[in-house]
């Protein structure tokens, strides 16, 4: 199963809008994963037309008809027994990994957004944290970035995707 991740989109804004890259990565998974700050419900409505299911979460930004849409957290059940939970906003960086492993107990890992800084940790008995970046507001990250992820096998493997 491969997931494709993103977060922070901050859409519309000016002529911003999702690279072109990342449709074609969007297009091609088996689920997209949004971990919220889509500013606008027809930014979910733009990524659930574009063909795979859609799984989001409503982040500090999103306006009132995203948040009626979208839950706060999601607890995913992907393919062989794989848990994957979802959040914006994961607090600070000090106790971040332990702290998403208490509020996500029977998750492998999750997915968080909200700083558009990439990152990927896990601690000793595997359990990772993963936050994709953003594809259009890099802030002061070098890059636009995405996620994606492969769960097979039991196991899921997180890689960061550059998109300029």
């Amino acid at each position: 199963m491969r997931l494709a991740l993103i977060s922070d989109t901050h859409l519309p804004r000016g002529t911003r809008r999702l690279p072109d890259e990342a449709l074609e990565r969007l297009r091609g998974a088996d689920l997209i994963v949004h971990a919220g700050d889509l500013v606008r419900v027809e930014v979910l409505d733009e990524l659930e037309r574009l063909g795979p299911p859609v799984a989001a979460v409503h982040g500090n930004v999103d306006d009132g008809p995203v948040r009626a849409r979208l839950p706060e957290r999601l607890a995913l059940d992907l393919a062989g027994g794989v848990r994957l939970g979802v959040i914006h906003d994961a607090g600070p960086a000090t106790g971040r990994l332990r702290r998403l492993r208490a509020a996500f107990p029977d998750c492998r890992a999750v997915v968080f957004g909200h700083s558009h800084i990439p990152l990927l940790e896990r601690d000793a008995d595997g359990f990772q944290i993963f936050n994709p970046g953003s594809p259009t507001d890099r802030r002061r990250q070098p890059r636009h970035t995405m996620g994606e992820a492969v769960v097979a096998d039991g196991a899921i493997r997180f890689a960061l995707v550059g998109l300029d």
